[in-house]
Protein backbone atom coordinates (compact mmCIF):
# COMPACT_ATOMS: atom_id res chain seq x y z
CA UNK A 1 0.00 0.00 0.00
CA UNK A 2 1.02 3.86 -0.86
CA UNK A 3 1.25 5.71 2.05
CA UNK A 4 -0.74 8.90 2.64
CA UNK A 5 1.27 11.90 1.59
CA UNK A 6 0.15 15.19 2.35
CA UNK A 7 -1.90 16.73 -0.38
CA UNK A 8 0.42 19.72 -0.35
CA UNK A 9 3.39 17.49 -1.41
CA UNK A 10 1.63 15.73 -3.81
CA UNK A 11 0.91 19.67 -6.34
CA UNK A 12 4.82 20.08 -5.25
CA UNK A 13 5.69 16.64 -7.39
CA UNK A 14 2.84 17.60 -9.79
CA UNK A 15 4.59 20.78 -10.18
CA UNK A 16 8.17 19.89 -10.17
CA UNK A 17 8.91 18.66 -13.77
CA UNK A 18 7.05 22.06 -15.00
CA UNK A 19 8.63 24.07 -12.53
CA UNK A 20 12.06 22.37 -14.23
CA UNK A 21 10.77 22.76 -17.74
CA UNK A 22 10.88 26.37 -17.48
CA UNK A 23 13.96 26.55 -16.04
CA UNK A 24 15.65 24.76 -18.70
CA UNK A 25 14.00 26.96 -21.59
CA UNK A 26 14.86 30.10 -19.17
CA UNK A 27 18.52 28.82 -19.64
CA UNK A 28 18.27 28.02 -23.50
CA UNK A 29 16.91 31.09 -24.50
CA UNK A 30 19.83 33.45 -22.48
CA UNK A 31 22.18 31.16 -24.27
CA UNK A 32 20.33 31.60 -27.50
CA UNK A 33 20.53 35.61 -26.64
CA UNK A 34 24.24 35.77 -25.53
CA UNK A 35 25.27 33.49 -28.60
CA UNK A 36 22.97 35.54 -31.80
CA UNK A 37 24.72 38.14 -33.38
CA UNK A 38 23.86 42.52 -33.44
CA UNK A 39 21.18 42.86 -35.49
CA UNK A 40 21.44 45.79 -37.77
CA UNK A 41 19.69 48.63 -37.05
CA UNK A 42 16.09 49.17 -39.83
CA UNK A 43 16.23 51.13 -42.28
CA UNK A 44 14.14 53.60 -42.15
CA UNK A 45 10.96 54.00 -43.58
CA UNK A 46 9.55 55.46 -46.89
CA UNK A 47 7.81 58.11 -44.65
CA UNK A 48 11.21 58.77 -41.96
CA UNK A 49 13.44 59.34 -45.58
CA UNK A 50 10.70 61.93 -46.71
CA UNK A 51 10.46 63.81 -43.81
CA UNK A 52 14.11 64.20 -43.48
CA UNK A 53 14.14 65.20 -46.97
CA UNK A 54 11.91 67.69 -46.43
CA UNK A 55 13.81 68.64 -43.08
CA UNK A 56 16.91 69.02 -45.16
CA UNK A 57 15.16 70.84 -47.99
CA UNK A 58 13.64 73.57 -45.55
CA UNK A 59 17.12 73.58 -44.32
CA UNK A 60 18.65 74.54 -47.54
CA UNK A 61 15.57 76.76 -48.65
CA UNK A 62 16.65 78.97 -45.00
CA UNK A 63 20.11 79.20 -45.53
CA UNK A 64 19.34 80.39 -49.19
CA UNK A 65 16.86 83.25 -47.85
CA UNK A 66 19.88 84.23 -45.35
CA UNK A 67 22.34 84.43 -47.90
CA UNK A 68 19.94 86.41 -50.45
CA UNK A 69 18.94 88.39 -47.89
CA UNK A 70 22.63 89.27 -46.65
CA UNK A 71 23.56 89.79 -50.50
CA UNK A 72 21.12 91.55 -52.42
CA UNK A 73 19.06 93.56 -50.19
CA UNK A 74 20.36 97.22 -49.42
CA UNK A 75 21.10 98.04 -45.66
CA UNK A 76 19.12 100.76 -45.93
CA UNK A 77 16.21 98.62 -46.68
CA UNK A 78 17.18 96.35 -43.45
CA UNK A 79 17.64 99.60 -41.57
CA UNK A 80 13.87 100.60 -42.61
CA UNK A 81 12.40 97.53 -41.39
CA UNK A 82 14.19 97.63 -38.29
CA UNK A 83 13.36 100.87 -37.56
CA UNK A 84 9.34 100.18 -38.16
CA UNK A 85 9.73 97.16 -36.19
CA UNK A 86 10.98 98.65 -33.41
CA UNK A 87 8.38 101.77 -33.72
CA UNK A 88 5.57 98.83 -33.18
CA UNK A 89 7.12 97.26 -30.37
CA UNK A 90 6.93 100.40 -28.57
CA UNK A 91 2.83 100.53 -29.53
CA UNK A 92 2.72 97.09 -28.46
CA UNK A 93 4.41 97.97 -25.08
CA UNK A 94 2.53 101.31 -24.29
CA UNK A 95 -0.66 99.27 -24.78
CA UNK A 96 0.70 96.49 -22.14
CA UNK A 97 1.65 99.26 -19.79
CA UNK A 98 -1.70 100.63 -19.97
CA UNK A 99 -3.93 97.69 -19.68
CA UNK A 100 -1.07 96.56 -16.79
CA UNK A 101 -1.93 99.77 -15.06
CA UNK A 102 -5.81 99.74 -15.43
CA UNK A 103 -5.46 95.97 -14.11
CA UNK A 104 -3.90 97.33 -10.71
CA UNK A 105 -6.23 100.15 -10.49
CA UNK A 106 -9.26 97.44 -10.78
CA UNK A 107 -7.56 95.67 -8.28
CA UNK A 108 -6.70 98.24 -5.47
CA UNK A 109 -10.91 99.44 -6.05
CA UNK A 110 -11.84 95.88 -5.38
CA UNK A 111 -9.84 95.67 -2.36
CA UNK A 112 -11.61 98.21 -0.60
CA UNK A 113 -13.73 97.46 2.01
CA UNK A 114 -17.27 97.99 1.78
CA UNK A 115 -19.46 99.62 4.97
CA UNK A 116 -21.72 96.77 6.19
CA UNK A 117 -25.61 97.45 6.01
CA UNK A 118 -28.17 96.07 8.11
CA UNK A 119 -30.45 93.94 7.04
CA UNK A 120 -34.46 93.96 8.14
CA UNK A 121 -35.77 95.89 10.44
CA UNK A 122 -33.59 96.40 13.32
CA UNK A 123 -32.02 99.68 14.44
CA UNK A 124 -28.09 100.37 12.17
CA UNK A 125 -25.01 100.48 14.50
CA UNK A 126 -25.40 104.51 14.12
CA UNK A 127 -28.88 105.44 15.16
CA UNK A 128 -30.07 105.87 18.21
CA UNK A 129 -33.60 104.53 19.95
CA UNK A 130 -35.95 106.76 19.89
Amino acid sequence: MLPELPPTLVAALADAPLALLMLWMMTQLRRDLHARPEAAPPEPSRAEQAARAIHAAREELSAFKLEVARTYVPLSLIRDMDARLTQQLGRLEAKLDEVSRAATAAAAISAQSVPGRGIGFGLRSGEAEA
